[in-house]
């Protein structure tokens, strides 16, 4: 299957995830305004941290391995075996400690130990969310993008239908308990399509422990868990620091911007994540590499550039049907964070080479630095330029980041 036809299934199961994540958005600016989505923000980010760690942080690695191992029935036996072991194992233990810490990350992340109850209940969904995320990862490794895409698709139906059932009897609290219960259900929809797959076969079922696998995927776990734990635990520090210094519907303008951002860059993404990796894994020549990397710009980068128009073109009608009118302030954030959004999506293209090609020790130590430029730049300038320099510390990030995956993406082929 090629990129193009990757990316049309990849793009109808984003749409369906893309709907289920802005009708739960929609949801809690009508109930909560500014403030409220502030504070979605900071859900999500636990949300997102408890996952990668529920997961173990191998989804990764699993991708890049069931790719590599497909036709070796041996070795793919042993590395779901492990890699199973290794996401009930981590699930268990993160959550047990989000069941111990539920208070204080309750009043730390949302001001309010009410939510005490959904974090707990967060903590316990966490091996449904696991097991969820193990079945994506191997069939994604298979490259089998129609399943993946019905998968989606009919989670994200079933997200939806849930949100608007809990938050019509709960309000906010009922918006932010679908998150969770939308996540898990996907689990019911995932295990039958995963059995009826040409490649299942029921020993992937079994879980235990393999010294080389799991080393191999603890290789990728560091690399994830850098990546996926350090963006959530920074955008935290960032909402933080914005709520500190003006106020919370404040920060509440600048979470509306970024989740546009997020929303349509979801696309991109996703086609990045389903095809890309595992194609870039299964790559070895330097030709072939080279040309796999001009592909991924060729199709991304004029996407990209449009849908940032259009969105630039038409933010104050977007702004009024994703949220309500109490967010007009937030348009004057859309110029520096598209243009960021552009930047970001150039600097993807190189940066999975060093997470198809197993580089651990660089793709860390990027990611912590990045992390703290980023954090450094958004203290710099919203003490300079106001709520808007942290959309600047966003756009001028990621201009660093793009200029060194550049350079290691060309060493990497030099050295070919």
């Amino acid at each position: 299957m090629n990129f193009a036809r990757a990316s049309v299934y990849s793009t109808a199961a984003t749409a369906a995830r893309l709907l289920a994540a802005l009708v739960v958005v929609k949801l809690v600016a009508s109930f909560a305004g500014p403030a409220g989505i502030g504070k979605l923000g900071q859900f999500m980010s636990l949300m997102s941290l408890l996952a990668v760690l529920a997961g173990g942080g191998i989804s990764a690695g699993l991708v890049k391995y069931v790719a590599e191992y497909r036709e070796d029935p041996a070795k793919l036996s042993r590395l779901l075996a492990s890699a199973l072991w290794y996401a009930l194992c981590a699930s268990c233990l993160i959550g047990c400690l989000a069941l111990l810490c539920s208070r204080p990350l309750a009043l730390w992340l949302l001001d309010d130990a009410r939510y005490q109850g959904l974090i707990r209940t967060l903590a316990v969904a966490q091996l449904g969310i696991a097991l969820v995320n193990y079945l994506l990862a191997v069939i994604n490794g298979f490259m089998d993008v129609r399943r993946l895409a019905l998968v989606q698709v009919l989670g994200s139906a079933t997200s939806i239908t849930v949100a608007l059932v809990l938050s019509a009897w709960l309000h906010l609290y009922g918006a932010l308990l679908a998150l969770i219960l939308g996540q898990v259900l996907w689990l019911a929809i995932g295990l039958p399509v995963f059995r009826r797959s040409p490649y299942f076969r029921p020993g992937m079922w079994k879980a235990r422990f393999d010294g080389e696998m799991t080393a191999r995927l603890a290789t990728f776990s560091i690399m994830t868990l850098s990546s996926a734990v350090l963006s959530p635990l920074v955008n935290i520090a960032v909402r933080q620091h914005l709520a500190g210094h003006f106020g919370w519907t404040e920060v509440g303008y600048w979470q509306a911007v970024t989740r546009v951002s997020d929303a349509y860059l979801l696309f991109l993404t996703a086609a990045l994540n389903i095809y890309f990796l595992p194609k870039l894994a299964a790559t070895h020549g330097r030709a072939a590499l080279a040309h796999e990397l001009g592909q991924g710009w060729r199709f991304l980068m004029p996407a990209v550039m449009a849908l940032a128009g259009a969105i630039w073109l038409a933010r104050g009608w977007i702004t009024r049907l994703l949220f309500t009118s109490d967010f007009a302030l937030a348009n004057a954030l859309y110029g520096p964070q598209l243009i960021g959004d552009v930047i970001k999506i150039a600097s993807f293209v190189p940066s999975y080479v060093m997470l198809a090609k197993a580089m651990t020790r660089l793709f860390v130590a990027s990611e912590c630095v990045f992390a703290f430029t980023y954090l450094l730049l958004v203290h710099l300038l919203t003490a300079r330029f106001g709520l808007v320099g942290a959309v600047y510390a966003f756009s001028a990030n990621y201009t660093l980041y793009l200029g060194f995956t550049l350079v290691v993406a060309r060493r990497y082929l030099e050295r070919l």
